[in-house]
């Protein structure tokens, strides 16, 4: 095997090379057919697949000025196939040894393409006397290992260094197939709140932190921690002293990334030791033992919590129909109840979907352990839980969640006294007897309902300071409450709208240069559903409307306009005779048999829905007993005008700050006193 034959890549790889998408490189080939610089040819063929030359191809890419990358006959190494890797087994060699070479390149800093398969052998001995993580991947490779070395070279010139090198490999066992060490793949938003959290626990530990993965080949968080951590944290790393070909590359990764990594000793049925203080990081199924079942998971972190003690924490992420779904076999049902009753689960988070590549439907969950708090009664005991399911996990999502699971590690006082985004506290024994999910949240969201008395104490406190202000009377409202058994009723919007209570209407598709900012019927849409107060009016001519877009609509008062994206908003249309343009949609409550729903409500409940929740036909709206429905509708009514009044003096008190500032600021104003203003005619009548 030459390096020429080493440098192939499908058009998918180009594409990768290229910075655009697959479709456009399909259309580079058909549209330079003939022309005087035709897309080059393939060179052979993998399964079926035309292979090209990536030196020509990234040639074609500077000379025709193709693409987003001007880089791209530096970066070609990168993206090309790795050589000689025809079958999974042969990508899993090759694969070892290019990590290999990588690592000890980043160890000597030599030339690695230059040497013979003998020198390189001798130059690994020196490096890995004990064969410990790279010996056997180049004595693997046989007579090929200097090509493959030079291949090694010119990826470490691509990516600048070897560290670079050695991930863009990693990335590339996505598109080779290298199931061993793409099934178990996490996402980086995955790693990253796993990482922040473990980082977060181990400051709160004090002392130079120790980070523990004792699972088979599990290397992504470690990488994870360290990248959160920064160059500047003193931090050491413990790996298991697995011998599989996922363990040896763990210890690769740390080498070539210059990490102070040691090995800790597990034995065959899973036991281990750490002392002192540590944080323990642990994904299941491992990349090592990616066949585990719920049962071989939750013995293994059985081995993990029995070895700790009250100075250790640990951040576990695993199938949440493992850590927090039903149903369960008996047997793993049993192992995750005695789990829970040890103490050391501190919090229980469900994450959304996506963020294992391999299985993108298949949601995920955490195990946050740390002190068991053993003189707190049984009985007493709690766990923070947390339901994240239709969250993106966005940068301000991340820094709360950690926020939360640092709290949940303190005792009862300290827990109390935080302010909790996303979670809430369950005792334990409640988890235990529960038949749902453990994790299973409130239908509105992480913040809680008051119950009955609480809310009717708030109620009058607010009404009182109300009318202590300026608007005197105006918020005149009484309640009392309800008796405690008393519970809310709510039906899926589908469910209603089999019913026959609720009606979808479609938004009408209307082009941008049909509106205008004065003249017509107004428009609603996503700008005024997100920002109801500030979005610029908009328009449409109604003849322009009946002309242009026959099977349009327009609204009645009491529709409910909303959309899905960038997030779940609504609104009330009390005029009338609105057109609603899509993606905003319509729902229209029956006015003969509204089933209890009251258009400020059902806005209400689709405003409170969470980011990332888009299946509008399953969300839950609550219904209004008939007899306060109209209650609560004059209600609302009369808190909306002054709602409305206090906008508009919002605005009046914003416009005046603006012209003194800018008056006196730019000397056209001065500031006077008053009581001088009165004096002044006085002491002009006595001279």
């Amino acid at each position: 095997m030459n390096e020429a034959e080493a440098l192939r890549m499908t058009l998918s790889d180009v594409a990768a090379l290229a910075q655009v998408q697959r479709p456009v490189v399909s259309m580079w080939r058909k549209r330079t057919t003939g022309s005087a610089q035709p897309f080059p040819g393939p060179v052979a063929f993998e399964g079926g697949r035309e292979l090209f030359d990536a030196d020509q191809v990234a040639a074609w890419l500077a000379a025709t000025g193709r693409g987003h990358n001007p880089e791209a006959v530096s970066d070609a190494a990168a993206f090309a196939r790795v050589p000689g890797a025809a079958t999974g087994s042969a990508q899993g060699t090759i694969l070892g040894a290019l990590t290999a070479l990588l690592t000890l390149k980043a160890m000597t800093g030599h030339e690695l393409g230059t040497l013979s398969t003998a020198e390189l052998l001798d130059l690994a001995d020196e490096c890995d006397p004990d064969d410990l993580f790279l010996y056997s991947e180049l004595a693997a490779n046989g007579a090929s290992l200097p090509s493959t070395a030079s291949f090694a070279d010119r990826l470490v010139d691509s990516a600048y260094n070897a560290p670079a090198a050695f991930e863009q490999l990693l990335t590339a066992r996505f598109r080779t197939g290298l199931r061993e060490h793409s099934d178990t793949a996490l996402t980086d938003s995955a790693v990253g709140v796993v990482a922040a959290a473990a980082v977060e626990l181990a400051a709160n530990l004090g002392g130079s932190a120790v980070f523990v993965d004792a699972t088979r080949g599990g290397s992504d968080l470690l990488m994870g921690v360290a990248h959160a951590a920064g160059e500047s944290a003193a931090v050491s790393f413990l790996a298991t002293d697995y011998d599989g070909g996922a363990g040896r590359l763990v210890r690769r990764r740390l080498r070539v990334h210059g990490v102070d990594g040691g090995q800790i000793r597990v034995d065959p049925g899973g036991e281990f030791a750490v002392p002192g203080a540590a944080v323990h990081v642990a994904q299941y199924p491992s990349p090592g033992d990616p066949g585990m079942d719920a049962s071989q998971i939750l013995s293994t972190v059985e081995h993990m919590v029995l070895q700790m003690d009250d100075q250790q924490r640990a951040v576990i992420i695993a199938p949440a129909r493992v850590l927090c779904d039903l149903p369960l076999d008996p047997e793993a049902a049993g192992l995750r109840s005695g789990l829970l009753r040890i103490g050391r689960v501190r919090a229980i988070v469900r994450l959304p979907q996506g963020l294992l590549r391999a299985k993108p439907r298949e949601a995920q969950s955490l195990w946050v352990l740390g002190p068991s708090f053993a003189e707190v009664p049984i009985a007493e005991r709690w766990t923070m839980v947390a339901d994240l399911s239709t969250q993106d996990l966005t940068e301000d999502v991340k820094q709360d969640l950690v926020s939360d699971i640092v709290a949940s590690m303190g005792n009862g006082a300290t827990v109390r006294a935080h302010s909790f985004r996303f979670a809430r506290l369950v005792q334990t024994r409640l988890l235990l007897a529960s038949r749902k999910s453990l994790v299973t949240a409130s239908s509105h969201g992480s913040a809680q309902i008051p119950d009955g008395a609480e809310a009717a104490l708030r109620v009058e406190e607010l009404v009182r300071l109300l009318e202590s202000s300026e608007s005197r009377g105006s918020a005149a409202v009484n309640v009392l409450p309800t008796e405690p058994k008393a519970k809310a009723q709510s039906a899926s919007v589908q469910e209603l709208m089999a019913a026959g209570t609720l009606k979808y209407i479609k938004g009408n598709r209307v082009e941008a240069a049909d509106l205008n900012p004065q003249e017509g019927t107004r428009v609603l849409g996503p700008a005024e559903l997100l920002d109801p107060h500030s979005a610029p009016p908009r328009h449409i001519s109604l003849l322009d409307l009946a002309a242009n877009y026959p099977a349009s609509r327009l609204t009645q008062p009491g529709d409910v306009i909303f959309c899905t994206s960038p997030r779940p908003a609504a609104m009330v249309e009390t005029q009338g005779g609105s057109a609603v343009v899509f993606p905003a949609r319509v729902l229209r409550i029956d006015a003969g048999d509204p089933g209890g729903l009251l258009p400020d409500v059902v806005a209400a409940d689709i405003n409170q829905r969470p980011a990332a929740d888009k299946s509008w036909r399953q969300w839950r709206l609550r219904s209004v007993p008939d007899a306060q429905r109209k209650k609560l509708a004059e209600s609302l009514a009369q808190l909306q005008h002054e709602q409305q009044q206090a906008r508009e003096r919002l605005g009046r008190l914003e416009e005046l700050a603006t012209l003194i500032t800018d008056g006196v600021a730019g000397g056209s104003l001065t500031l006077t006193d008053p009581s001088t203003q009165l004096a002044e005619p006085q002491t002009e009548g006595t001279q």
